[in-house]
């Protein structure tokens, strides 16, 4: 299964994971454990994030090119709404090969 990563600078990772994964919590069965979580946004594509004191690690994962890139948009648009008083950047996705 193609798998994309992006790591994102913030000394706010573990809000944000908490944030994102609390969001999301209301349509799937999320799981979040202090500094990990896990999004299962169908059987074939998942949403996992990693928080460190300086920086949110997410990886997703999903069959198809398209449904990465689909999955990537979405998880980083969600990211920067949250973090709207924080200026992130771009954030920058790697294909695994």
């Amino acid at each position: 299964m193609p798998i994309s990563q992006a790591r994102v600078p913030t000394a706010e990772a573990s809000r944000y994971l908490k944030q994102l994964c609390r969001h999301w919590s209301h349509k799937f069965p999320v799981e979040e454990s202090g500094d990990k979580g896990r999004v299962p946004f169908g059987e074939d594509r998942i949403c996992t994030f990693e928080a460190s004191p300086e920086a949110l690690l997410m990886q997703v994962a999903t069959p198809d090119p398209a449904g990465l890139t689909r999955l990537e948009n979405v998880v980083s648009d969600h990211l920067l709404r949250f973090a709207f008083r924080e200026n992130l950047g771009e954030i920058t996705w790697s294909r695994a090969a």
